[in-house]
């Protein structure tokens, strides 16, 4: 387990990552929690490391990163089934949960939604709709519409959780991502990477892009049209989930 801390940081607030990809680091995500005084742990999962069934003491929520595997693929990532034992507990917990593409997957069928291939593969910098039930919410309510994001998927989460508040879409993927009870929040794309991690899943994982149609040049060339689009959007989303930690934590601003 690697952990990342802001020196002389007044705040105990501490996130747990499980990282389910050698490709998929926590990436920007984890800068701007640095920045906003929130500390964390990642879990190598993809290199063995256990992952806890229940989220152990001294943490206030949870990340769950993206992954080439399927949700459903055990066989491949044996590990899974503890990760979807993790979210559970943390969903009847309430304790805060971000669950990132796989992730999202991941706490999808754990709380009883479906998830399968897509319709159609979404690959490169797509603009999200913002639904209605996005005003009010903790996260959604200070991103701006139609804000672009890396996407990078095949599987999409078809059917959500009873109970779950969709928040945003896309024409070709109209489950974006939805909120399921207080603060536990599954999404379908990627406000986490950079170009440089982008770049890694093209040779690493190319059947996506394949079935997206999607040009690489076209891909690269749009991720930098749109970055800091892309960064000033998504810090504020970031910053929003650090104050719901921060919050389940009962712990100040730095």
């Amino acid at each position: 387990m690697t952990s990342q801390t802001i020196e002389g940081a007044a705040a105990p607030a501490r996130l747990l990552v499980i990282q389910n990809d050698p490709t998929d680091p926590v990436g920007l995500l984890g800068t701007w929690w640095d920045e906003h005084g929130i500390g964390y742990d990642v879990v190598r999962a993809d290199l063995g490391e256990p992952v806890p069934r229940e989220l152990p003491a001294g943490y206030h929520g949870v990340v769950l990163l993206g992954g080439e595997m399927a949700a459903w693929e055990d066989e491949r990532a044996p590990w899974l089934p503890d990760e979807r034992a993790l979210i559970l507990s943390s969903v009847e917990s309430s304790a805060p949960l971000l669950g990132v593409c796989l992730g999202g997957q991941l706490m999808t069928l754990a709380a009883g939604g479906v998830v399968d291939r897509a319709p159609v593969a979404e690959v490169g910098i797509y603009e999200i709709d913002l639904l209605p039930e996005a005003q009010g919410d903790p996260l959604f309510s200070v991103l701006p519409q139609g804000i672009p994001v890396a996407q990078y998927h095949q599987d999409a989460m078809l059917e959500v959780p009873e109970g779950a508040v969709v928040l945003a879409s896309t024409p070709t993927c109209p489950v974006q991502a939805y909120r399921l009870g207080r603060s536990a929040w599954a999404i379908q794309f990627h406000p986490e990477v950079d170009a440089e991690i982008l770049a890694s899943w093209f040779p690493d994982d190319p059947e996506p892009v394949e079935k997206a149609g999607a040009s690489v040049e076209k891909v690269m060339q749009d991720v930098v049209d749109r970055e800091q689009e892309m960064l000033d959007g998504w810090r504020p989303f970031a910053v929003a989930f650090a104050e719901v930690v921060r919050a389940s934590a009962g712990s100040p601003r730095p």
